[in-house]
């Protein structure tokens, strides 16, 4: 009669308890698998998070510099370097007076080669003739004149042949072509835009945080950048510690690498909001969540898993504050902890 009770209540326990029970009854089952992290002391400070836009360092809008039809403009996403031509203008007036002018510097050449002859002539009779030594004198002054005009006339031709490099428009750093403002056929003016190039490569974030943080964003300092699901990270290049009355907003510039995201992409920033102070982290998959609060795995000597109750605090990326029965170098468990029992014997695969 006790030998069927018993049975009776080892049938209630097993239905009630499931499959820890029949765990508890296979020794031989080997432990989970888990991965590990160290608990660490480090360095953070608490965070806000603003808004922030990717720009790149070099956006030039290029307009016409002279007058005229437009023969050529590269189309949107053309790959150009330093110095190639985007857009090309009719010269064909400033080309006729560019030979207008070359005419002029080669008239004021040859009558400038006629005084100094002149001049030549009259020194020979000048010590003899009292009328030659006259006319040396004023031989001297149009030879000077003239070379006044020669100079003139090469200056004025100078001018004329950077109007007619100015018809050719071109790129003033490597990048692309990015939007196109006018189209082949169409007159251009002094001053109007015709194409704007971006620089892909040396891109930076744009951030705005409150003044009253000022004090603790320093140029060189690392900062996280989120967009989705894509972390990076940016280093302060400068800090630009003016604000407006109706704002009370500071300017913070990043650098970031190039390709990582694209011109006008929109991140969210952490801006520190108060000095670092020293605290005990753990990566944050560290962290399992219940019903009954927030508690850490930790691998004890014996390679059994021990529950441990935390109270999170400040974070930074993928580490956080955790307050609790831990220190500095605790094994605490990353992968596998999701249905770890406390004094669970456990595997483990990597640290």
């Amino acid at each position: 009669m006790r030998t069927k009770k018993l049975i009776m209540l080892l049938g209630v326990l097993v239905g009630s308890t499931g499959i820890q029970i029949v765990a508890a009854a296979q020794p031989g089952m080997p432990p989970p698998n888990v991965h590990v992290a160290l608990a660490s002391v480090q360095m953070l400070a608490p965070l806000m998070v603003v808004p922030g836009t990717v720009v790149s360092r070099n956006d030039a809008k290029l307009a016409a510099e002279v007058t005229g039809r437009l023969l050529e403009v590269a189309d949107v996403g053309t790959v150009v370097a330093k110095g190639d031509v985007v857009a090309r203008i009719e010269g064909t007036v400033i080309k006729l007076r560019r030979a207008e002018q070359q005419a002029e510097v080669e008239r004021a050449k040859a009558r400038l080669r006629f005084l100094e002859s002149e001049e030549r002539r009259y020194v020979q009779l000048a010590d003899s003739n009292l009328a030659a030594a006259t006319k040396l004198e004023q031989t001297r002054s149009d030879r000077d004149v003239s070379r006044s005009d020669l100079q003139i006339a090469r200056s004025r031709l100078a001018q004329i042949e950077d109007q007619l490099a100015r018809t050719r428009i071109r790129a003033p750093f490597d990048g692309t072509v990015v939007e196109r403002l006018m189209t082949p056929g169409e007159r251009v003016d002094v001053g109007r835009t015709v194409v704007r190039m971006v620089d892909p490569q040396r891109l930076e974030v744009i951030a705005r945080a409150p003044l009253e943080y000022y004090a603790y964003v320093r140029p060189g300092q690392q900062l996280e950048l989120r967009t989705g699901p894509v972390v990076a990270s940016g280093t302060v290049r400068t800090v630009v510690a003016v604000g407006s009355e109706n704002t009370h907003l500071f300017e913070v510039r990043l650098d970031i690498e190039s390709n990582r995201f694209p011109v006008g992409q929109t991140l969210r920033v952490s801006i520190p909001i108060s000095e670092a102070r020293e605290t005990l982290v753990v990566p944050r998959d560290a962290l399992v969540l219940r019903p009954e609060g927030v508690t850490v795995f930790v691998v004890d000597t014996d390679q059994t898993a021990r529950q441990v109750s935390v109270t999170t605090g400040i974070g930074a990326g993928e580490q956080i504050e955790v307050l609790g029965d831990l220190k500095d170098g605790d094994k605490v468990i990353i992968r596998g902890n999701e249905r770890l029992r406390p004094g669970q014997r456990v595997s483990i695969m990597s640290s």
